[in-house]
């Protein structure tokens, strides 16, 4: 906690520049941002943490009507002024109760287990691949391609309907840099309207926070021009889905050194990679279903986790636990020149802060443990038979949500690193969620079987 003079001198400086009002924005366990917003002239109550909030009002935040209230403390470290509305401040928040960290909070939890990390002498460094569509809603609240030319089967990389689309990618580029995030690639990605932001990697705390900013930013300025940013991880079935690669690796703390990277000619694989860099993604993927369900949270994940469903060629998603090389049909993938893993899983529904939580502890067990995973995979795997993969000992990933957090329930890893009040909210909302869709009743179950029989 910042002493009082040092919060007095950020309060005149937020002042100085036009700010009115600020928020801690802490997040649910869906990863959705959540706050109030507090009168500048309150800053310094604001930043102890006055504010207190219901938690039986929000999803998996572990609380019944008779708890008393959490509060939300800001990082006074990590301000950003809205771009767009210059009055407000926004900060990430943690959740606290009776002054003590709060334990069932996601970015708290992340935390932890970067305080481990650094135990160890590492630090976490992760990229998010930032993949959305942008898309309108007609009469009946059905999504659709508000960009008509927008129509090739394949319209990865092309630059017209890029172009098509240059107000909205403009504004979400621009912000970018002008945050500091140094953007250095887009593009139009596989699908119709679907666009792609790389920017640079950080410290994963950093790279978590910004990929919440990211989203609400992106929704906001698609908005503008009334259409919908939308992070859905499939929204249209014939077409890809929405990914959020993490790209991941471990640095020295003391000198900064990629600790992941090495001249391939001195990796006996030929990828790139330390003997620690193959250890941590052995973590990863002995650990690989239950972590789905973090990278992958949603009903509507698993209708993007498939060779190719409705399309006409294949999905580039992940359907197997397995690593490899600059190969997209694994989980996990060792881009051209090594020095990080890339996992494929994650889509851009996830609750980042949980899914980097499960891989780092994942990946440090591994590193403790001495694993190895194997040889990496080359081939195409999407064409591989059932039993070709179980010859090489390779296992699908979880199909369905139900499937994942079945796996996530079974494996004490997961409640040894969230501890077991995250662990159970996360556990009894996505239940719920698989509970309720499972009893619905689809137009394709309609138009399939009405007048069948």
């Amino acid at each position: 906690m910042k002493s009082d003079s040092e919060i007095l001198r950020i309060q005149a400086e937020l002042k100085a520049k036009g700010v009115k009002y600020c928020t801690g924005a802490y997040v649910d366990i869906h990863g959705v941002p959540k706050g109030k917003f507090v009168p500048i002239d309150h800053f310094l109550h604001f930043a102890h943490g006055s504010e207190l909030y219901t938690g039986y009002a929000l999803d998996g935040l572990g609380q019944s009507p008779n708890d008393d209230e959490i509060a939300s403390v800001p990082d006074l470290d990590r301000i950003t002024i809205l771009p767009w509305q210059p009055e407000v401040a926004w900060m990430p928040a943690d959740n606290s109760f009776h002054g003590e960290p709060y334990e069932i909070n996601t970015r708290v939890a992340l935390k932890k287990v970067l305080a481990e990390a650094a135990a160890l002498g590492f630090g976490f460094n992760l990229g998010i691949e930032c993949e959305v569509y942008v898309v309108k809603l007609d009469e009946r609240g059905r999504l659709q391609i508000p960009n008509p030319d927008d129509d090739l089967n394949k319209s990865c990389y092309d630059i017209k309907r890029f172009m098509d689309r240059f107000t909205w990618l403009d504004k979400v580029s621009t912000t970018i840099n002008d945050l500091g995030w140094d953007l250095y690639s887009l593009d139009h990605e596989d699908a119709n309207s679907q666009f792609e932001f790389d920017f640079k990697y950080a410290d994963a705390l950093t790279m978590c926070d910004r990929y919440i900013f990211f989203r609400y930013m992106a929704k906001h300025y698609a908005a503008q021009e009334g259409l919908l940013a939308t992070f859905m991880p499939k929204p249209f079935p014939e077409k890809t889905g929405n990914g959020a690669h993490f790209n991941m690796s471990l640095s020295d703390l003391k000198t900064g050194k990629n600790r992941f990277a090495c001249d391939p000619k001195e990796d006996p694989r030929g990828l790139g990679l330390t003997p620690l860099a193959y250890q941590f993604i052995a973590g990863i993927l002995k650990h690989g279903p239950a972590i789905c369900a973090a990278m992958a949270p949603t009903v509507n994940s698993y209708k993007r986790l498939v060779r190719r469903g409705l399309m006409s060629y294949y999905s580039w998603a992940p359907v197997f636990n397995s690593f490899g090389t600059n190969n997209r049909t694994n989980s996990i993938r060792v881009p051209m020149g090594g020095g990080r893993c890339e996992s494929r899983n994650a889509d851009s529904a996830c609750n980042p802060y949980l899914a980097a939580t499960l891989a780092l502890a994942a990946g440090l067990e591994g590193i403790r443990e001495n694993l190895d995973p194997g040889l990496p995979q080359e081939d195409n795997l999407y064409e591989l038979t059932d039993d070709q993969l179980r010859a090489r000992g390779i296992a699908y990933l979880p199909q369905t949500l139900q499937e994942a957090v079945a796996a996530f329930a079974a494996d004490p890893f997961v409640e040894k690193t969230l501890g077991k009040g995250l662990r159970d909210e996360f556990i009894t909302y996505k239940s719920e969620e698989w509970r309720q869709y499972h009893q619905q009743v689809s137009q394709w179950e309609i138009d399939k079987y009405a007048r069948l029989f």
